[in-house]
């Protein structure tokens, strides 16, 4: 009975102190959950963000393309997304991701399965929500990179390969090449355990595609007229208005490209990347214009486009450990790189209409060696060593499989369809329709 009365004594104090540790239990769960749709959230405004790249792609392809070929190009950067996510969903990021396979040729069949054929009703982000998103908010956001490197080769080669041989080419690139590349870093692999860094993808997404351009638009060839008696043709593009668009489309896709990389919504991180990435783009566009005027002796408009774009590549990789002023170096020298190497490309009678190269494997090369400089405890012999690494292999690969179709479907369109467009006689139809009034 006295035990009873010391329980009854004991409950009416005892009871706040319970309904407190509850409360505080039920407000560390709720907190828990916010901060998981608040990352999940951020990281899924990232995929669309980068998303809406392909249509920057799009424009500044057609943009600075002839006009005779725009469906071509649309029609290119149309399917070139749906079939890198496609196959990166059917392996890429398998292989990509290949958890206790290991970081080289490892295939992960649990990723595979819970893509293909686990129920809707499945819980398959159990293991993901301590990452800040959930399984699907990854796949997506990785697939979208994906895409984004393939759509780099789109351009170089462009208004004279067949669209046969470069939509295969995607589809092996993408689906292969691109992932096993990409898994010896983000995937845990060797170049991860050297200390190589790219937070971003300059070297991995960005040098990776550029690589596979510049094996393109060297067995494809240039295109009919363009070097002659040792000049070197301009061919006008359809439209610059087009192409500043694409531009500006892209750095805005970018926010979600080096954004989203932080992997979460941590305010203070994201803040700083996407404060860098946007000085990185300024000074391409100040390096772009001083190139313009030193090498070119003009005030070149297209140069400064490319010299935005060949800033934000060269921030990718270190956007996150770099400084707003170091930022702003490294974008200021890739604009005047990006500069240089098209009209050394030109030189070598390497044609590439957009300068894909030049912006996207020359300055995702600068733009990996510069974090090695100016990233707090990082190593350049490191970044060299996987910037050597990965270029090897994507060359390779890119070489292979460019190749096999050459002498098997070939590359090249006829000499009439290439003088007269491929919108007419591929696609049927025109991308820009004049209508004369008798």
């Amino acid at each position: 009975m006295e035990k009873i009365c010391d329980i009854l004594t004991f409950l009416p104090t005892a009871l706040p102190s319970i309904v407190v540790l509850q409360d505080a239990s039920e407000a560390v769960t709720s907190g828990a959950e916010a901060l998981l749709t608040a990352n999940n959230i951020w990281m899924m405004l990232s995929a669309a963000l980068v998303f809406i790249m392909h249509l920057g792609f799009a424009s500044v392809e057609a943009g600075f393309t002839q006009a005779k070929n725009t469906v071509n190009i649309l029609f290119k950067n149309t399917l070139t997304p749906v079939i890198g996510l496609v196959t990166y969903g059917l392996i890429g990021f398998s292989l990509m991701y290949p958890g206790d396979f290991g970081g080289v040729l490892g295939f992960s069949k649990e990723s595979w399965d819970v893509i293909w054929l686990a129920p809707a009703s499945a819980d398959v982000s159990a293991g993901y929500a301590d990452g800040g998103y959930t399984f699907w908010t990854d796949f997506l956001f990785q697939g979208m990179f994906a895409a984004t490197c393939a759509t780099i080769v789109s351009g170089a080669v462009a208004e004279r390969t067949k669209l046969g041989a470069y939509l295969t080419f995607t589809l092996i690139f993408v689906s292969v090449v691109y992932p096993i590349i990409g898994s010896w870093k983000w995937g845990g692999g060797f170049l991860d355990k050297l200390g190589f860094y790219d937070f971003a993808g300059s070297t991995l997404v960005h040098s990776v595609g550029g690589w596979g351009a510049l094996i393109g638009i060297w067995l494809v060839g240039p295109r009919i007229g363009k070097y002659e008696n040792g000049k070197v043709k301009d061919f006008p593009g359809s439209s610059v208005p087009l192409a500043t668009i694409g531009v500006f489309l892209l750095w805005l896709g970018w926010f979600g490209f080096n954004g989203g990389s932080v992997l979460s919504a941590n305010p203070g991180a994201v803040s700083l990347v996407l404060v860098t990435t946007t000085l990185g783009a300024c000074g391409g566009a100040i390096g772009g214009h001083l190139g313009g005027k030193i090498f070119m002796k003009r005030m070149d408009f297209g140069m400064v486009l490319n010299g935005i774009l060949a800033g934000l590549v060269g921030i990718t990789a270190g956007a996150d450990v770099i400084t707003p002023l170091e930022a702003l170096i490294i974008g200021l020298v890739a604009g005047v790189l990006v500069v240089v190497s098209v009209l050394t490309l030109d030189k070598l009678k390497l044609d590439d209409p957009v300068g894909a190269v030049s912006v996207h494997l020359v300055c995702g090369i600068w733009g990996t060696l510069a974090t090695g400089i100016f990233g707090e405890g990082k190593s350049f012999m490191s970044q060299l060593y996987g910037v050597l690494a990965c270029g090897a292999a994507a060359a390779i690969g890119a070489f292979i499989i460019f190749y096999v179709l050459k002498l098997t479907m070939g590359l090249r369109v006829s000499k009439e369809h290439e003088v007269e467009g491929l919108d007419s006689h591929e696609h049927g139809i025109r991308g820009y329709t004049i209508l004369v009034e008798d």
